[in-house]
């Protein structure tokens, strides 16, 4: 059984008890609020090496700037100016490089592990980080986070936007590719995080095998998902050997509504 709560909130300036997640800074995405607005003039960059690793990555990489406030502390993503360079003509649709954009279930997830108090003895795993903005937040908020991605470019940005935000991205937070068929990872992990990861049937069956092989006996899994019937669909075939509790946040705005389920899950069968 899956049993889930509503909960609505606004999807520039999100409040939902503690909730306050804002966005800003794409040419062809959402505004903010006036007040939300606060743009930095200047980021400092706290190790030389990793200025002049970003300056280097910016020169080779075509780049803007999106802004995300997450409980009152601002972060600032570089993202593809444009996504032409990642799509193949001859199949457009062949890995898409849907890590390219802030989902909103990224900003979701990103202030839930922001409302966990970091414990030293905690390692999470995130699966699918995109262009980074989930474990760097929860890196600075204190949480150990091993961030992961299968496709380079997106492991490319995720190392510059771990640089760009952290004054030490090495201390609490560690990069690396992860084929879900193949997991090579130093588990197990207390905790596997993900958003936006269930889009299609054929990965449920290597979610499943991941959540079994890296996740501690008593860990937990928390993802964050928009309401497609794969995701809906996925959630049910767990519900089976998994305890699951969600929350059905609906995001805002003038423009549109986003829901996005937020799901925490732990085995039936603890020792799987």
């Amino acid at each position: 059984m899956v049993f889930f709560a509503n909960l609505g909130v606004n999807l520039h300036v999100c409040l939902c008890g503690d909730l306050q997640v804002a966005s800003a800074g794409s040419p062809n995405g959402p505004g903010m609020h006036p007040r939300a607005i606060h743009y930095l003039d200047n980021i400092k960059i706290c190790s030389r090496i990793n200025r002049m690793d970003l300056e280097a990555f910016q020169r080779s990489h075509s780049t803007r700037t999106e802004e995300v406030l997450i409980r009152n502390r601002r972060y600032r993503l570089l993202l593809p100016k444009t996504l032409d360079s990642f799509i193949d003509p001859d199949e457009p649709m062949q890995n898409f490089p849907l890590w390219a954009k802030i989902w909103e279930a990224s900003l979701v997830l990103a202030d839930a592990l922001a409302g966990i108090s970091p414990d030293p003895s905690r390692h999470i795993l995130e699966i699918g980080c995109g262009a980074g903005l989930v474990g760097i937040v929860a890196a600075s908020f204190g949480h150990r986070v091993t961030m992961t991605e299968y496709n380079p470019d997106a492991l490319a940005f995720a190392e510059a936007n771990a640089a760009f935000n952290l004054a030490d991205p090495g201390a609490k937070l560690k990069i690396q590719r992860l084929d879900w068929h193949r997991p090579d990872l130093e588990g197990p992990f207390d905790l596997i995080v993900g958003s936006e990861v269930v889009y299609s049937e054929k990965d449920y069956e290597p979610l499943e095998r991941l959540f079994k092989t890296c996740l501690s006996p008593w860990g937990e899994v928390i993802l964050a998902e928009g309401m497609r019937r794969t995701s809906m669909a996925f959630f049910q075939r767990l519900s089976e050997s998994w305890t699951i509790e969600a929350r059905r946040m609906t995001l805002r705005a003038q423009e549109k509504s986003v829901t996005i389920i937020l799901a925490r899950m732990h085995s039936k069968v603890h020792g799987l």
